[in-house]
């Protein structure tokens, strides 16, 4: 049987946590949530969902996944403990869960190494992404498409990979460029890729990175300071 783990960063989602957790399919082993420094009850429901509960109290999206990661590790130390597949979910329930298994499929059936859940506009719900981020995502993958000849069209963050894949690609951010850093070296290692295209609507909550303008520059920068550093790097 495929062993599949599910790392889901979290802040404050205690609204969202346990649906997201819910509708994870039941082939999957394990649903880790990283609670980022949260002050509400995120962890509590976690746990109360049947979720490993971590916490990381560095702020950043990129510290809560590497938290998830090295807890991974440490498990594969059992041969037997080791997952196939990872996939990476958000805890504010703007993604639809349940498609996880179209997710890995390509994994599964075709071999592919990594798959990104693509967000594309006939099933988006409206004002599901804002104007910021729209934008953000065509200028991140037309400058991929032009620098590296990529096929992305989004830097969803609901994605799915090897786990053998992910190790090997020793990542790095800690905040708001693990996205896009992933798909950088996915590149640079010449994994082969596919994108899904998944359901997208509104999520619970306010979001700490579009919600706000400092997160949405902070965000845009980073991105563009990964493109940028890996399109003149031999």
């Amino acid at each position: 049987m495929t062993n599949i783990k599910v790392i889901i960063p979290a802040f404050n989602e205690q609204h969202s946590i346990g649906q997201v957790i819910a509708d994870i399919p039941k082939t999957v082993q394990e649903v880790i949530v990283v609670n980022n420094d949260s002050v509400d009850d995120t962890a509590k429901n976690a746990k109360r969902a049947g979720a490993t509960v971590l916490f990381e109290n560095k702020k950043g999206y990129g510290y809560a996944c590497l938290k998830g990661m090295e807890y991974i590790a440490k498990q594969s130390l059992i041969p037997e403990n080791k997952p196939d597949i990872i996939v990476f979910l958000d805890g504010d329930y703007s993604d639809y869960p349940s498609e996880l298994s179209k997710l890995v499929a390509p994994i599964l059936n075709e071999n592919i190494d990594f798959v990104i859940g693509a967000r594309v506009k006939r099933l988006r719900e409206g004002g599901s992404m804002t104007p910021q981020q729209v934008f953000g995502n065509w200028l991140a993958t037309f400058l991929m498409t032009l620098f590296f000849n990529a096929k992305f069209t989004d830097l969803g963050p609901f994605r799915a990979i090897k786990y053998d894949k992910l190790v090997a690609l020793n990542m790095e951010d800690k905040t708001y460029g693990w996205t896009v850093e992933m798909q950088l070296k996915a590149l640079k290692q010449k994994l082969t890729y596919i994108e899904v295209p998944v359901r997208y609507k509104q999520r619970i909550g306010v979001s700490k990175v579009s919600g706000t303008l400092k997160g949405t520059i902070f965000a845009g920068f980073k991105i563009l300071s990964w493109i940028f550093k890996y399109s003149f790097k031999k």
